[in-house]
């Protein structure tokens, strides 16, 4: 008959008396070959996630910094308006000059070369909310990296050494990335993309609306 693969006390002999906790022990081989399963199917869930996570925000970042290059500019001030509005006063003035008219009667405008923007509300919101968005995106792509950096690091424990140690070390590290909260940082991350969809959308609604 085949050896059922989950029937340990066939598969590893067992130790021999007062040494079943030693480095042979047949519980450390048991662990350490049920512990590479778990984590190889586990890791390769993260890894998948992480990645569609990747090329998705790389994809999004990249959209909403296609807009935002272009409606930051009304968050400034148009400086070819502020040329015509001076060539505009200029001609009033010669005009002035010439008819004997008292140049203090040409009514000046306000806007000068140095003056500060005023942007519209509308510009300003909606700046500020694809601004939010991509600061969003771009913070769940590094922090994905991070994570992706963690996990290799988890999984490269060491092929050497008894399976005693071997299981020392796996434990170890299986416990700071509980400590470090990693499985539910990964949880996180398409909720924040989610929020970043959802402030760009709402940015995008306003805008068209302004048309």
């Amino acid at each position: 008959t085949a050896l059922d693969p989950f029937d340990y006390e066939r598969k590893y002999p067992e130790a021999e008396p007062y040494k079943e906790m030693g480095d042979g022990g047949r519980i450390w081989k048991t662990y350490v070959e049920e512990s590479i399963k778990v984590d190889a199917n586990q890791v390769a869930d993260w890894t998948h996630a992480l990645d569609v996570l990747l090329v998705f925000a790389g994809l999004f970042s990249a959209v909403v910094s296609s807009f935002v290059s272009q409606t930051y500019q009304s968050l400034l001030v148009d400086h070819s308006e502020v040329t015509s509005y001076l060539t505009y006063e200029s001609i009033n003035l010669q005009r002035a000059e010439d008819a004997n008219i008292s140049l203090s009667t040409i009514p000046r405008f306000e806007l000068a070369p140095n003056s500060t923007s005023d942007p519209s509300l509308t510009a300003v919101c909606v700046n500020g909310l694809w601004f939010t968005s991509l600061t969003l995106s771009l913070t769940t792509a590094l922090i994905a990296v991070l994570t992706k950096q963690w996990i290799h690091q988890y999984m490269s424990f060491s092929q050497t050494g008894g399976p005693r140690e071997r299981t020392q070390l796996r434990q170890a590290r299986a416990d700071n990335l509980e400590a470090w909260n990693v499985p539910v940082i990964i949880g996180l991350l398409p909720v924040m993309m989610h929020v970043a969809l959802g402030v760009f959308l709402a940015g995008l609604i306003i805008f068209l609306r302004s048309l």
